[in-house]
């Protein structure tokens, strides 16, 4: 096996979990090329990856189907001898099911599936972590049944971040794209004024996350600093590596958290860890409700806002010395 095409264009945590493909087949073909499709914006997360030889980016800002059909005659340039999808979705399938490829593999969920060399089962109700249903497809390869992601962070990015890293600090990650995933912000009140005593804060995520953070901040004159869109994903990812410790939710951080084996404490409200997104970081540990809610999980995604109002899953998680530690 010489050239290996994988697709994963869906969000950031998916890219991040998809990283273990890769390094599998690095580890069992060390010679073969490998390369990744992401959606515009992912891309950083796998650079300075020594064991991939090309990523292509499908920008969807420049016209979806414009850069879909750009990146298809791109990949049809190539001949690989396996096109690996993880997307479920319509583009993704497209981009399989015109690649020049001895082999395509993806799950069954996809639109195309029918079309490909081999199909893997996908199911987010048997408690499988992701990583293990994305080694699913290259199991034929001899591949790993779980394998911790990787990301990596430069030399500069780590000096980015130095100014940061003098003093005992605490990552914290508060936002999520799903306000049902999100730890309510009297909790991350809460949890800061109980880490505050013990080293300084930092509050990062994106530039979205900025007016959320800033709202943390205030509450606190001294000691929280809020980095929401002022670090790179893997500045953020150097700085969550030595961090004391790690707080997230079910989102983005958590994963990059894993990716660096940092220490991570995982919130989750709406979701359940058994849908196969929790922490893989050795020092891991997932805080949720202790209350039996008929109603949680509401979906195997979260939601804009609590569909009964009350937002119980989120309200009822303790915040105390012994919860977090």
């Amino acid at each position: 096996m010489q050239k290996f095409l994988i697709i994963q264009t869906a969000f950031l945590g998916d890219v991040i979990l998809a990283t273990p493909i890769i390094s599998e087949l690095n580890r069992i073909y060390p010679d073969a090329k490998i390369d990744v499709v992401v959606r515009k914006g992912n891309e950083s997360l796998l650079a300075n990856n020594p064991k991939i030889n090309h990523v292509y980016i499908w920008n969807k800002k420049e016209g979806k189907y414009k850069s879909l059909l750009r990146i298809i005659k791109a990949i049809r340039k190539q001949k690989y001898d396996e096109v690996i999808t993880l997307q479920r979705y319509t583009n993704a399938g497209l981009m399989t099911k015109l690649a020049k490829t001895k082999s395509r593999i993806g799950f069954d969920k996809n639109a195309f599936s029918k079309m490909y060399s081999k199909t893997v089962p996908h199911s987010l109700e048997d408690g499988t972590h992701e990583v293990e249903r994305n080694l699913k497809t290259i199991a034929h390869h001899g591949a790993k049944k779980l394998v911790r992601p990787e990301l990596f962070p430069s030399a500069s990015d780590r000096v980015a971040i130095e100014d940061f890293t003098k003093k005992k600090y605490y990552c914290l990650a508060p936002a999520s794209v799903w306000e049902t995933k999100k730890l309510p912000t009297s909790k991350w009140t809460e949890l800061i004024e109980i880490l505050i005593q013990k080293g300084e804060v930092k509050l990062i995520g994106g530039p979205t996350d900025f007016e959320l953070c800033a709202d943390l901040q205030k509450e606190f004159p001294k000691g929280v600093h809020n980095l929401a869109g002022k670090l790179t994903l893997l500045q953020s990812a150097a700085l969550m590596e030595n961090a004391e410790m790690n707080y997230v939710n079910d989102s983005g951080p958590l994963h990059i958290a894993s990716a660096m084996n940092a220490p991570t404490r995982a919130f989750f409200c709406s979701t359940i860890p058994q849908f196969g997104f929790g922490p893989l970081a050795e020092d891991s540990k997932i805080i949720e409700t202790q209350d039996a809610l008929d109603c949680r999980p509401c979906g195997f995604h979260g939601h804009k806002k609590c569909p009964l109002g009350h937002f119980d899953c989120g309200h009822t998680i303790e915040i105390s010395e012994e919860s977090i530690r």
